[in-house]
Parts: structure tokens; sequence; C-alpha cells
């Protein structure tokens, strides 16, 4: 793959990174902001000490959200393509789409399902000022150690392939994958600081709707690069059937 073929590659992540991050916007704004409402009301009513905002509510949970989402959608577009440029046919023969879609759903579990089930994320109200230092460092080490762990499963399973075939050594890659983050579970800290009287159901919400907006980026990049990947690699087909819908000229 010539460099020209990678720029035009890390473009069009980078544009299919923005589409993604669009469709989680929507997502966020429908299912997570009510329940960061509502958590910020229990912190209100619960907190006898009350600061002047900085920033509004109001530009929190519309410019503020939507150039977060944005940027970090093109951000990881970029990362996304140039692992897509390494990946392509050295984790099987898949095509272009394929790929996109096999990256995606990989990168969604290694860095987000992964140091999620571990330390889920928590609205307004949820978790110690003081420990916030230390929840973050487990979260991005949870995180590291998973991405690493996946990539360390990939080699895995392309050195035992030849000798166990690919499914074997598929379901080798991934058991060991799971063996050991096992491991990392049951030894990394626990970190509980749920108030006890803060409602279940919002929680589980706030959760679940996390979980939804990382999904519908990961998701959403995986369809839209990889069709966006699939006209740079192979212009060919596309245009051959452009050329068959057009009534030939007598």
């Amino acid at each position: 793959m010539n460099s020209a073929t990678v720029r035009n590659l890390l473009v069009r992540g980078m544009l299919a990174g923005l589409a993604a991050g669009v469709l989680a916007l929507i997502v966020a704004y429908l299912l997570g902001e009510p329940s960061v409402d509502k958590a910020i009301s229990f912190e209100d009513a619960h907190s006898h000490e009350h600061e002047m905002e900085v920033v509004s509510r109001s530009l929190q949970s519309t410019a503020g959200l939507a150039t977060g989402v944005l940027v970090y959608g093109v951000a990881f577009g970029g990362i996304a393509a140039l692992a897509f440029c390494f990946a392509l046919g050295r984790v099987g023969r898949f095509g272009p789409r394929a790929t996109a879609l096999l990256l995606s759903g990989c990168a969604l579990l290694a860095v987000y399902v992964v140091p999620f089930l571990k330390y889920p994320a928590n609205p307004p109200s949820v978790g110690e000022p003081d420990t916030i230092g230390k929840r973050t460092t487990l979260y991005f080490l949870m995180m590291v150690l998973s991405v690493l762990l996946a990539v360390g499963a990939t080699i895995l399973g392309k050195r035992l392939a030849p000798s166990l075939g690919t499914w074997w050594a598929t379901v080798a890659a991934v058991v060991a994958f799971a063996v050991v983050i096992g491991l990392a579970y049951e030894f990394l800290p626990v970190v509980n600081e749920v108030p006890a009287d803060f409602p279940a159901a919002l929680l589980w919400r706030f959760r679940l709707s996390a979980l939804a907006i990382q999904t519908a980026l990961w998701g959403g990049f995986g369809l839209a690069f990889g069709e966006l990947a699939e006209r740079v690699l192979n212009p060919a087909p596309a245009r051959a059937a452009s050329e068959r819908a057009v009534p030939a000229a007598h």
C-alpha cells in the first residue's frame, strides 16, 4: 500500500469518524443527557454547597457535547484508518468492508467494553472527588492492558494457525485473552463509590446509554469507513456497476 493510498484512507477515516460522531452525538443527546440531568438534580438535592457554574448546563449539553464527540470521532477515525492500513490482509482473507467492521468490533471490545466491565461509566454525583485521579489511572491502565492483550492474542492466533488451523487457533487466542483479562479483573482494585441512596435504575440507564453511544460510534465508523475504503481499494467494480446503470448511447 503506497503513501498516496494511505493518505487517502486517512482522510476518509477522519470523514467516517466525523459521520460516526454525528450518529453518536444523536444517541448521546437522546439517551445520555436525560440521565445526566437527573443525576445532577440528585446531586443538587443532596448537596449543601452550591457552586457557581463556569459553563452553563445548556451549553454543556449542546455545543460542549457536540464539540467533544465530533473532535473525538475525527481523531479516533484517523487512528483507526492507520490501523486498518496495517491490518488489511494480515488478519485473514477479508475485503475492505469486512476488515473495517472486524477492526471496529475488536476496537469496541478492547478499547471500551473490556475496561467498562471492570470500571463502568458513572453519572455525576457518583464517585468521590478525592479519588478521581486514582479512578482515571485505573481505567486507562485497564484500557491499555486490554488493547495490548488484544494485539498479543491476534499475534498468538496467527502463530498457532499453521499447526492448529484457523478455527482452533482463534479459539485458543480468545481463551488466552479471556483468561488474562479475568486475572486482571481479579487483581486490580475494585472501585465502588455509588451512594447508598442513588437510584439503581438511573445508574443502569446511564451506563447503558454510555455503552450505546460507543456502539453507535464504532459501528457507524465501521460501516462508513468500510464503504469508503472499498471505493478506494477496489474502484473497478463500483465503476463497472455505474457504467452498466447508464444506458448505452446509440
